[in-house]
């Protein structure tokens, strides 16, 4: 059969949302029965890992509805829609204040008013749900307000940072003995990695789906498929091309590369490198290049979209490049630097010529 490479970044992404599948059908035997018609009437509105999230929260909110609000006396698999109408505005206020110092399986956990929100989010969507649908009489968890959410500092590289995380992964400098006996073999990789994610703002999951012939240098362009399995074609520079050559190059000339592997970016055991893998080798170079940021590919992601915004001063373009269905989402982690460029334009505006007396 002839290799496709459509279809092999399309099983990629099935057998992800195969085990986010198998990970929600095990997170159902913590929630209650009334739960599987809720995740089938919102199946055709919400991707896998949405619901997965949900089934997280959820569970979180049942453990909490069957030891604080029902005193134990109603187990979380035998509650109904009729339990779920007699929990108040006043209980989901008082889950969303235990959630920052709650105890869940044994373990102490703590959220931030994000993740607070988040979880808030996932009970009024299915309040909202079951209140539609005219099986709940009352929506409480409407009545409950939003937790107030400060703005974060964006945390990104600054030039000379993205330059000394470039060198370090080619030179290996301030590493440790165990990671230098790892850095010839990956250091090539890893600089396209690096690059890729500073030269595209790609994300991590479009990154590790990459295939070899997705890559086209007559056009220095590349397929991804993004979020809602839509594809989309991201262009890249000279530099970042160069860093993609080396790399195919070096595999090209390991004999140990499987001839059949159709993955752009291979581990050191020559199958596909993971999410996890990818992560590692962002964090394991940032912490010796800026150890007081705590960097991740979202924040080189964040870095390309910052830099690319200061040098066309155009929200819709960064968002288009990103993949951002909703401007707004832009504007929200990049408005910031607006600054940067009203301080900039200052002086462009004359109102007298300078050359007159």
């Amino acid at each position: 059969m002839r290799y496709n490479k459509d279809m092999d970044q399309k099983n990629y992404y099935e057998k992800r949302n195969l085990h986010n599948l198998e990970k929600i059908e095990y997170l159902k035997d913590d929630l209650p029965p009334f739960i599987d018609d809720y995740f089938l009437g919102i199946e055709n509105q919400t991707s896998t890992l949405t619901r997965l999230n949900y089934a997280y929260d959820l569970r979180i909110f049942f453990d909490y509805a069957e030891k604080r609000i029902f005193k134990n006396k109603i187990p979380i698999q035998r509650m109904t829609l009729q339990d779920l109408e007699k929990i108040s505005s006043n209980d989901i206020e008082r889950f969303i204040s235990y959630l920052s110092h709650y105890e869940f399986r044994g373990a102490i956990e703590s959220c931030n008013e994000r993740a607070k929100a988040r979880k808030l989010s996932s009970v009024r969507a299915l309040f909202k749900y079951f209140f539609s649908k005219e099986r709940i009489s009352v929506d409480n968890a409407a009545k409950v307000s939003m937790p107030k959410l400060h703005e974060k500092e964006i945390i990104r590289l600054e030039v000379n940072e993205v330059a000394d995380l470039l060198n370090c992964a080619e030179s290996g400098e301030g590493m440790t003995p165990h990671q230098r006996a790892y850095h010839e073999k990956t250091s090539i990789r890893d600089i396209a990695i690096l690059t890729l994610f500073l030269g595209t703002g790609i994300r991590i999951s479009e990154l590790v789906g990459l295939n070899n012939d997705d890559i086209d240098f007559a056009t220095n362009s590349f397929k991804v498929t993004r979020k809602g399995g839509n594809q989309a074609i991201l262009y890249f520079s000279d530099e970042v091309a160069k860093a993609l050559k080396d790399y195919l190059t070096f595999k090209k000339e390991d004999k140990n590369t499987p001839p059949d592997e159709p993955a752009l970016f291979l581990s050191l055991k020559m199958q596909r490198i993971s999410i996890r893998a990818v992560e590692n080798l962002v964090k394991k170079y940032s912490r010796i290049v800026t150890p007081l940021k705590k960097i991740s590919p979202h924040k080189l992601r964040s870095t390309y979209g910052t830099q690319l915004y200061r040098e066309t001063n155009d929200i819709y373009i960064v968002a288009d490049v990103l993949g951002h269905k909703d401007v707004n989402t832009t504007k929200k982690h990049y408005a910031a630097i607006s600054e940067d460029i009203r301080r900039s334009v200052a002086n462009k505006v004359k109102l007298r010529d300078d050359n007159q007396n």
